[in-house]
């Protein structure tokens, strides 16, 4: 077929993915009406219709759901000799996909790519953030080269390589501050700010706090970290976040810091990537500097916020002589 190219591919991939011209569009880095150019010159080369237009969406013919499946494999294979090519010539250079769920990407990709950058400068670095599954499925798909996630995933086919454990610490109005820290059992009573499905830190706070799936009457969702702080700063309720968020969401909210009692809830952070991946040493590399990071106390962005040394020890003393 003269004149087909990796980039129809690549776009038609996008679309069938998205379903959708802004959102592919978007994902392409490209403009709307110019990946609409790029699909009716693929169907003027296959001599066929394969997407059905809608008002809000497009759904892909008979034959646009086959080409679809066949260029993905295509892309994927294409990828996969990229990454072997790389691989051979002993460097970290090149484009490397990383993505990052929503709860660490704020606070681990700016020291990452700082720290990349300097020691592999022709690292071209192409960061992705989304919800676990998401992640892993584009691992899987080749789509992206390795995810920094909560473990485990437990998913055949991935490599999962510890990096470091970080607590949950609660979030309450500052008024609260000098009140005995509760234990999980009580937070089930009280108005809990969690973030909303699809995110695993929800699902460890749910089962921290011995909450089912079933959303209690008093328990609010919210899109971000940020959101829930900020409303906990105006008294509506409590919250759980992680470690290394605490010095960049509280900096600007009334709120109060407090680690809860033992044992305290905790996540294991890690990267997964392809066993059959090509970059695997170094992605060891990759992860090694994020220990390193950790250990400089450098993911989060800054210090510690003032007061919450005194907050822990407050809470720590307060907590031992009652029980």
């Amino acid at each position: 077929m003269n004149g087909l190219t990796m980039k129809h591919l690549r776009y038609f991939a996008a679309l069938a993915r998205h379903r959708h011209f802004g959102h592919a569009a978007a994902a392409c880095s490209i403009s709307q009406p110019a990946l609409s150019v790029q699909m009716k010159e693929l169907e003027a080369l296959v001599g066929a219709p394969l997407i059905e237009r809608k008002a809000r969406s497009i759904r892909l013919t008979r034959l646009g759901e086959a080409l679809a499946e066949r260029a993905g494999d295509i892309l994927r294979q294409v990828d996969a000799i990229e990454d072997l090519a790389r691989s051979a010539q002993d460097l970290m250079a090149g484009r490397l996909r990383i993505g990052v769920i929503p709860t660490i990407a704020p606070y681990l990709l700016p020291a990452l790519i700082q720290d990349l950058s300097a020691r592999f400068p022709g690292l071209d670095i192409r960061p992705r953030e989304a919800l676990t599954q998401t992640l892993i499925d584009e691992v899987l798909d080749v789509r992206l080269d390795v995810a920094v996630v909560a473990l485990p995933v437990s998913e055949p086919g991935l490599h999962e390589e510890a990096l470091f454990e970080e607590d949950f610490v609660l979030v309450r109005p500052q008024a609260d501050a000098d009140k005995r820290v509760p234990p999980a059992e009580r937070l089930r009573e009280m108005r809990l700010l969690l973030l909303e499905e699809g995110h695993c830190f929800r699902d460890q706070a749910l089962s921290y706090c011995n909450i089912g799936q079933a959303t209690p009457r008093d328990l609010m969702e919210g899109s971000t970290l940020a959101t829930l702080v900020q409303m906990v700063g105006v008294g509506i309720g409590v919250t759980l976040i992680p470690e290394m968020a605490v010095a960049s969401e509280t900096a600007s909210a009334q709120v109060a810091v407090a680690r809860l009692p033992a044992p305290r809830p905790s996540r294991r952070i890690g990267m997964v990537w392809r066993q059959n991946s090509p970059l695997a040493p170094y992605l060891a590399q990759m992860a090694q500097s994020v220990r390193d990071l950790h250990r400089a106390g450098r993911i989060g962005g800054v210090a510690q916020p003032a007061g919450w040394s005194e907050i822990v020890s407050t809470v720590a003393s307060s907590t031992a002589s009652s029980e």
